[in-house]
């Protein structure tokens, strides 16, 4: 089961104002396991950034202007996304963005029922409870503190594990490595196989000593117990 972790990151709040798409950071869940496979694009949005954005992501327009307009990566996005369900927080944001820039370049829009909404999720969850990224980070004891501020490649990696806590929570013991052993290290689309470690555990200690006469036959008395055991059903 394939799925896909995604945030942006926009010059404004508003899409209905013109507002437009700067930052686009997705991951491959498999299982509901992150692969390691990444797609990450800066965009020059062909307008200014709003003070108020920019004071939440930091992109400027000057850093902007020289990145791939959404024309230029938008086949490259539609392929790793394929027909896979959109894991987003706050879905009706980012889709509404991704949409109004589909839309702009006659392509067919995402429909809103591809998304999961981790935001509904958590207010389901925890209701009456703070749901942004970062109260989910703090309830799930995930680091954030490289966070300093939004990037949509970030937040897609915290979203995924928050959303894996929101499922239920990752099997202990269980980790997931590229084989390359980084994390986070690709800008474009690879294929990564996953790799399983589990943790060692220690044997118990085999026995010292024989049983008791006393625990013999205890257990001889347990075993009269039982109707019909098995062990006693002729062929």
């Amino acid at each position: 089961m394939r799925e896909i972790v995604l945030d942006t990151e926009t010059t404004g709040l508003k899409v209905s104002e013109g507002a437009r798409i700067v930052e686009i950071g997705a991951l491959e869940l498999m299982h509901h396991l992150p692969t390691g496979r990444q797609l990450h694009f800066y965009i020059n949005p062909e307008r200014e950034v709003d003070a108020a954005a920019f004071d939440i992501h930091g992109l400027s327009t000057e850093f902007l202007s020289e990145k791939p307009v959404f024309a230029d990566i938008v086949d490259s996005f539609l392929a790793f996304i394929g027909d896979d369900p959109l894991v987003i927080h706050n879905a009706p944001f980012d889709m509404g963005f991704i949409n109004a820039e589909l839309a702009r370049l006659g392509r067919d829009i995402l429909p809103m029922s591809r998304s999961i909404d981790t935001l509904m999720i958590a207010r389901k969850k925890f209701p009456g409870a703070q749901a942004k990224l970062d109260a989910l980070c703090r309830r799930f004891e995930i680091d954030n503190s490289h966070r300093d501020l939004h990037g949509a490649l970030i937040d897609a990696d915290l979203l995924a594990q928050v959303y894996i806590e929101l499922l239920g929570g990752r099997q202990p013991g269980l980790s997931l490595d590229s084989p390359n052993g980084k994390k986070n290290d690709t800008s474009s689309v690879s294929k990564d196989e996953v790799t399983f470690t589990i943790e060692a555990k220690s044997a118990r200690p085999v026995r010292a000593h024989a049983p008791t006469a006393d625990e013999l036959s205890a257990h001889a008395a347990f075993l009269q117990k039982l109707k019909n055991p098995i062990w006693s059903q002729g062929d």
